[in-house]
């Protein structure tokens, strides 16, 4: 899309991210003008010195096109979030992402997914509870997200991997520099069944401060998170903090009560986050057993002009019926017959009787 280039360059601009950018976007009426903004309509879009300063350095500097070659010679697909094949579940959490760097495939069935986070040093139990609802997961017809780090994301890889299945991995680096160096050869055939994923430019090394920022896209992308093995201050509970404020749901694998790595668990558990004993539990729950009949009906079905119109009103919070029809200017019988189809398609479902939110 023509506005990939302009997306692509402000991912470049230091203090430029998804908040200050629609701010700017907004005060410019368009991508290309505030690409092209002088110093006056930044202060006015209030966009402060230092970070007015970056960006006029890198547009003095920066080929746009040349900056776009040179993604497409690295194997990189761009998917910026005006795109229709950017990421549905990610495009809806707050300060989505504009620009996502993908090596690999993302695909409609991604839609159907779930984020496998825990300990890097997890127990026997851990890797077996890994391997298991992973494998289960993904025979369902599940995506497994992860981070790429040793531990319970490094098995959780590859056991979809394993089972024939589709994951995804998102980085705290760039997609040209996956991380840890041992999981290299585990990246590539990520890349080949599923795709790396990113938000940061090419070349980013994985420094710690990358880390916790990256975590929003993997809950962003999931329709829920499952902890496994967790410590009192692991990393994981960054991703459930997320979690819950996009407004997806987290559950929990129970483990001793004197195992450290179950401690983070079972507060998540004691704090409501759903026990999980096995896949099953989870795929009931987020309603997955049905997840290859919502891809069929999706793919047979496509999104109609109503249809659109009611997911734009929709969010996590419930909306009744009535009031999406007033807002929609619908009959209630026509907004109930797409909301029926949007159920099917597996895009929203009822909080509670009447009351919608989005899948």
């Amino acid at each position: 899309m023509p506005n990939t280039r302009y997306y692509l360059g402000f991912n470049l601009v230091p203090g430029i991210g998804p908040i200050r950018l629609a701010r700017l976007v907004e005060h410019c009426g368009s991508l290309e003008a505030a690409w092209h903004a002088d110093a006056f309509a930044l202060a006015a879009a209030g966009i402060e010195g230092k970070t007015s300063a970056s960006l006029m350095a890198v547009r003095t500097r920066l080929d746009l096109d040349a900056e776009l070659e040179r993604v497409a010679r690295a194997g990189v697909t761009l998917l910026t979030i005006d795109d229709a094949a950017y990421p549905h579940l990610l495009r809806n959490i707050p300060a989505a992402p504009p620009l996502l760097y993908v090596r690999g495939a993302l695909t409609p069935a991604d839609d159907w997914a779930i984020a496998l986070v825990g300990t890097r040093a997890p127990t026997t139990y851990g890797r077996e509870a890994t391997m298991r609802l992973t494998d289960g997961l993904t025979r369902a017809g599940v995506s497994i997200i992860s981070g790429l780090a040793l531990g319970v994301d490094t098995l959780a890889h590859e056991a979809a991997l394993e089972a024939g299945g589709r994951t995804l991995a998102v980085l705290g680096s760039g997609v040209d520099q996956p991380y840890p160096e041992r999981n290299q050869r585990l990246a590539q055939r990520i890349i080949e069944q599923g795709a790396l994923i990113s938000d940061y430019p090419l070349g980013t090394m994985p420094v710690a401060a990358n880390f916790p920022p990256r975590n929003r896209i993997i809950s962003g992308l999931s329709r829920a998170t499952l902890v496994i093995e967790a410590g009192e201050k692991s990393g994981a509970l960054i991703t459930v903090g997320f979690a819950l404020d996009q407004g997806r749901e987290v559950f929990a694998l129970p483990g001793p009560i004197f195992s450290r790595q179950s401690a983070g668990c079972h507060r998540l558990i004691r704090d409501g986050a759903t026990l999980v004993r096995s896949a099953d539990d989870l795929l009931a729950d987020l309603d997955l057993t049905r997840a290859s009949v919502q891809r069929e009906a999706r793919s047979e079905l496509p999104i109609d002009p109503i249809e659109t119109a009611l997911l734009g009103l929709l969010s996590y919070t419930p909306c009744h019926i009535d009031e999406l029809s007033r807002e929609a200017n619908l009959t209630a019988q026509a907004t109930a017959g797409a909301l029926t189809l949007l159920e099917l398609k597996g895009l929203v479902r009822q909080a509670a009787p009447m009351q919608y939110v989005l899948r």
